[in-house]
């Protein structure tokens, strides 16, 4: 079934679905009711509740793990519903399935877990059961209501984990590319860490825990769909380009309209994820489809990340 019609602006690029599309997409799946072979489930999405599935997965089977379960909020996700619980039974949740992950990853995976800044603590206690923590990623969602007794909620966390001490981490694939405001030069006047193109000044910086450079998608961006909590590709794409090597498994329990799969794809990784939702199910498979014949990623050019809205501008300005 898809979701209910909305009236949307001419130059509204969010990516739908007819309910023809969602039934022929149906025999693409995955849906299993016995124990999955390693290779049955490369590139392959999996439409069952993750409940379901968990004790059928193969055993280390996954490089990176990217987990962005349900925030502990009531929120709506096309046909299901999520209900707000207290602390301690939403903790009880996620170890209920984090658990029996455990046994998918290779000893060298590496995981990457969402939440906000109600959920970041439950998430935090449970993780460091199971994980050597290594940092929380903290990134700005520019996108959002406002609140009249309250600071607006403009960020969310990430927590970075390894199953060991032997793990990924490709420092040079995700270096951010930031203009430079005052250049400084050397004695000889030379520029200092920095370079001039087309007349601006740049500077290829390491990568941060704090991401102030990501676009939440929205309406005239081609990777928008109606998910209400979809990530955005150029935040899976640091993640998976830094933790991960081409030909290597990304996996996603929560897959939702299906980014983790996207990107991996893009960047020649191979993927798997779980989605319950028939529709989010079905449009996964359609962006998939559609990444075949464009690989772009927004923000992110010629292994470089720009700053928000800077490579736009730099192409603009670029002689012809």
């Amino acid at each position: 079934m898809t979701l209910p019609s909305k009236k949307r602006a001419s130059q509204n690029r969010t990516l739908t679905l007819t309910d023809e599309e969602v039934l022929n997409y149906n025999s693409k799946y995955l849906k299993p009711d016995s124990k999955i072979d390693k290779n049955e489930i490369v590139n392959r999405i999996i439409n069952q509740n993750i409940f379901n599935v968990l004790d059928i997965l193969p055993d280390k089977f996954v490089d990176l793990l990217f987990i962005d379960p349900p925030y502990n909020l009531n929120k709506k996700f096309s046909t299901l519903n999520f209900k707000e619980m207290k602390e301690y039974e939403y903790e009880k949740w996620i170890d209920s399935w984090l658990s029996k992950l455990i046994r998918t990853l290779k000893p060298t995976a590496s995981v990457y877990f969402c939440c906000d800044w109600k959920t970041s603590i439950s998430a935090y206690n449970v993780l460091k059961k199971y994980f050597i923590i290594r940092n929380r990623i903290t990134w700005e969602r520019e996108k959002g209501r406002g609140a009249k007794n309250n600071w607006k909620n403009s960020y969310e966390d990430i927590w970075y984990c390894t199953v060991s001490d032997k793990f990924t981490f490709n420092t040079d694939a995700v270096k951010i590319k930031r203009m430079v405001r005052a250049p400084y030069k050397t004695d000889d006047g030379k520029p200092k860490d920095w370079q001039h193109e087309d007349g601006k000044n740049f500077r290829i910086t390491h990568p941060s825990n704090l991401w102030t450079d990501i676009t939440i998608p929205f309406w005239s961006m081609p990777e928008n769909t109606d998910h209400p909590t979809q990530k955005p590709e150029k935040l899976l794409a640091k993640i998976i380009l830094a933790s991960s090597n081409k030909n290597e498994l990304v996996f996603d329990p929560f897959l939702g309209s299906g980014t983790t799969a996207v990107t991996a794809k893009k960047l020649n990784r191979n993927f798997s994820g779980i989605e319950i939702d028939e529709f989010y199910a079905a449009l996964t498979l359609k962006r998939l489809e559609l990444a075949e014949k464009d690989s772009s990623i927004q923000g992110y050019s010629d292994g470089i990340f720009w700053e928000r809205n800077t490579l736009q501008e730099q192409k603009k300005n670029k002689p012809q």
